[in-house]
């Protein structure tokens, strides 16, 4: 690992080189470029310095508690080299995680699509339960959220709902929410406290701000609607919630969350183009489409990536082996420590990809 961290390092000297070129100083685009490829790498180069300063003081103490006779000096050095091989193992993991090639997206704001699966009415509540437990995360972090589609049942839950969440870094942590989630519990409308099974699947798509896609208008269908919120007589007179098909693909969605027609057909653009950016990447990177596949599947119950188990107050992560027997805090929105664990695992997975560590 310190040998490639070495080459960035070489790399990051060079461009420090070429920056203080008169000829680079004149060349604004490049200049830009290469401050940013510096800014990139700045801190691995500051973690590996750190670990060579450490090396050294560490090399130093071992050196003084096997030559010292003084029990005092003996017992002082070896608190030093604990305190600095603690260091080290600390500025290692750092340097480890610093190595994974980052994500671009991850800074992004994102949209969350909650889908009731298998389970009828009991499967809508529980997509209401996520939209909850997204919602009360998103707040915790000072997030912004707004729910923009929503296709309601009647038993206060969702067929689909769609909630937006701005906040830097919202797509790092709810990226790998995307699957099939599953209930166990008695359901309310059950008399005979029979334990029901079932799912809701949840996409989550980084909003695109840099549009890579460009949509043919002709290649939509917009068609004005009535918003099915609570209105009055503004909302009777006038149809300002836009319902947008994009014809080539089928793919459809209605906004109503905004004042007019036209901001909800720019939302709902928005949403169809980002749905379409997912689309090219996934014809671009056919295992990492896969593998959004698998996660998402059909909404079986036997497809899962995380089961929440009323009964026994226990909510199980399928990907990571993570058991937590507080279920009533994680609906309340305590995810990190799934989060963290499934952040940990990806790192060590594209490590391992990477020749960096062993995966076995």
């Amino acid at each position: 690992m310190l040998e490639k961290i070495a080459k960035v390092v070489a790399r990051y000297d060079e461009i420090e080189k070429q920056m203080a070129d008169p000829a680079v100083i004149a060349d604004y685009t490049r200049l830009n470029e290469l401050a940013q490829e510096r800014s990139e790498m700045s801190d691995l180069v500051e973690a590996y310095h750190q670990h060579q300063q450490l090396e050294k003081e560490l090399s130093e103490a071992r050196e003084l508690w096997e030559m010292e006779t003084d029990e005092e000096l003996v017992a002082l050095a070896a608190e030093e080299i604990e305190r600095l091989e603690a260091g080290l193992d600390s500025l290692t993991a750092r340097m480890r995680s610093l190595l994974v090639p980052r994500d671009p997206r991850d800074d992004k704001n994102v949209y969350i699509e909650i889908r009731a699966g298998a389970g009828g009415d009991e499967a809508g509540i529980f997509a209401a339960d996520l939209l909850r437990m997204y919602a009360r995360y998103a707040e915790l972090r000072k997030w912004k959220t707004q729910i923009i589609d929503e296709n309601a049942t009647g038993v206060g839950g969702y067929k689909e709902v769609i909630m937006t969440v701005k906040g830097k870094g919202a797509y790092s942590r709810f990226k790998f929410e995307s699957g099939v989630h599953r209930v166990q519990r008695v359901p309310q409308t059950e008399s005979q406290g029979r334990i029901h099974t079932s799912t809701a699947t949840v996409a989550v798509m980084p909003e695109i701000e840099d549009v890579n896609i460009t949509i043919d208008e002709r290649d939509l269908e917009i068609t004005p609607t009535f918003s099915s919120g609570p209105g009055g007589q503004h909302m009777q007179k006038n149809a300002t919630a836009a319902h947008i098909v994009h014809k080539p693909t089928g793919i459809s969605v209605k906004i109503q969350s905004e004042r007019s027609l036209t901001q909800n057909k720019r939302l709902g653009i928005a949403i169809i183009q980002a749905r379409l950016q997912e689309l090219e990447e996934d014809k671009q990177h056919a295992s990492v489409a896969a593998e959004r596949k698998s996660q998402v599947g059909s909404g079986d119950r036997s497809e899962k990536i995380r089961t929440y188990n009323y009964p026994q107050s226990r909510v199980t992560d399928h990907r990571v082996g993570l058991t937590s027997y507080n279920l009533q805090a994680v609906i309340d929105g305590d995810l990190d420590q799934f989060i963290d664990a499934l952040t940990v695992a990806d790192e060590a997975e594209k490590l391992a990809a990477a020749g960096i560590i062993s995966n076995q």
